[in-house]
């Protein structure tokens, strides 16, 4: 079951919606925001295909980004939510967001940006993790996305969602918040 972080679920309404699905490696950014996209007919953003090649090498190398290494990247993904909605689009991105200045930058692109926060346990994050197969993000590094995360507060217009439920339900669970 969702738990709202902010009281109510989004205003439906005309008007594109931009969501970002939030929180560390190993919740099921990727998987649920591609199913979700799917099923709404929206634009799916890969936030870690954003990434330069920099940041790439600093996590595969097990170092951590720092907030300098992330602001290129945030205004990466901003932008093409951004230019989603000029468009007409509603879009989904996949981002860690972990950090409240990190969501805010984004909101800069678009000021009612959806949350949708995976929220999952250390143990259950790093065990996906290790599982993984082809991504560069080393298992060895979820405890510092754990130590970075910050929850969204209640004034962020979020909802959390239980990550380590199925897919079907989660992707059942935000259909029903955003449509």
């Amino acid at each position: 079951m969702s738990q709202s972080l902010h009281g109510s679920a989004p205003n439906p309404g005309s008007l594109p919606k931009a969501v970002v699905l939030m929180g560390v490696a190993g919740c099921g950014k990727t998987t649920i925001g591609k199913k979700l996209a799917a099923e709404l007919g929206w634009r799916f953003i890969e936030g870690d295909s954003l990434h330069p090649p920099e940041n790439i090498a600093r996590i595969s190398g097990g170092q951590p980004l720092r907030d300098a290494d992330r602001a290129g990247w945030l205004a990466k993904i901003g932008a093409e939510i951004a230019a989603s909605l000029l468009r007409g689009e509603s879009v989904i991105a996949a981002c860690s967001a972990l950090k409240r200045t990190y969501r805010d930058r984004l909101r800069g692109f678009a000021p009612a940006l959806q949350i949708l926060y995976l929220e999952i346990d250390p143990e259950a994050a790093f065990a996906r993790v290790q599982r993984r197969k082809g991504h560069f993000m080393p298992a060895s590094l979820v405890d510092s996305q754990f130590a970075d995360l910050m929850p969204p507060d209640p004034d962020e217009n979020a909802v959390a969602l239980d990550a380590k439920r199925t897919v079907v339900e989660l992707v059942q669970e935000a259909v029903a918040l955003l449509r």
